[in-house]
């Protein structure tokens, strides 16, 4: 068994948990067939996902890990973190005085090495050298999630589209700052603190995107609730 926790800071705390539990609840508190707390399956999930590591080296003092893995399902199916992202992002921007929904977006994609769960759908990266999955995102310009795809690595090819990469010296002669270009790499440098995205270990493309969509939500909560 795998020790108790020790106040990690992957805990929703009070005010967190009042905005996600609305998203959270597919059924009633008290249903019968509910013997954990939603709280306590949520922090198991976002433990996981922040720290890595398998499902049954959770810390034996949160729920189950067939109950937390279950209960993930459930959330991933419904778009429960997908929406909350969507719906932090537009408080984020109302509070600097900016429309909720932006006027311009920022897109990019990074390769992430597959795994023996995620290999069947690994591509090679040509360019890149390496065989996994390509995950595309879309933020405003805050660096907030849009929207997210989960492809094999220059899937494009299968699609009859034929990727051309410019090589560095090719396109330009000392350092050029790309307008914007940072943004979108300061997202996926926010993503990379979740060290279960920093390989492809699901099995599903729905799931690792879905990790994603919480670990947006997770870091736009402390925000939010940062400036309150």
């Amino acid at each position: 068994m795998s020790e108790k926790r020790k106040g990690y800071p992957s805990d929703v705390s009070d005010e967190e948990w009042s905005f996600c539990v609305s998203y959270l609840t597919l059924m009633k508190e008290d249903a019968p067939q509910r013997e954990h707390s939603l709280r306590a399956v949520f922090n198991a999930l976002r433990y996981l996902v922040r720290v890595g590591g398998a499902w049954r080296m959770l810390p034996n003092d949160l729920p189950p890990w067939a109950a937390v893995q279950q209960q993930t399902q459930r959330w991933l199916r419904a778009g429960c973190f997908e929406a909350m992202a969507h719906d932090l992002r537009a408080v984020l921007r109302m509070a600097l005085e900016r429309k909720a929904d932006p006027s311009a977006v920022i897109l990019d994609s990074r390769t992430v090495q597959s795994t023996p769960e995620s290999g069947a759908r690994a591509g090679f990266d040509g360019h890149k050298k390496r065989k996994g999955s390509k995950v595309h995102i879309a933020v405003d310009t805050l660096g907030h999630l849009l929207a997210l795809a989960v492809t094999p690595a220059e899937a494009a090819a299968q699609q009859g589209i034929e990727l051309v990469v410019v090589k560095h010296h090719q396109a330009k002669r000392g350092f050029v700052l790309l307008p914007r270009r940072w943004v979108v790499e300061r997202s996926f440098a926010w993503s990379a603190r979740f060290r279960r995205l920093a390989r492809d270990y699901e099995r599903l493309a729905t799931t690792f995107a879905g990790y994603h969509w919480l670990a947006f939500a997770t870091l736009m909560l402390g925000t939010l609730f940062a400036k309150s």
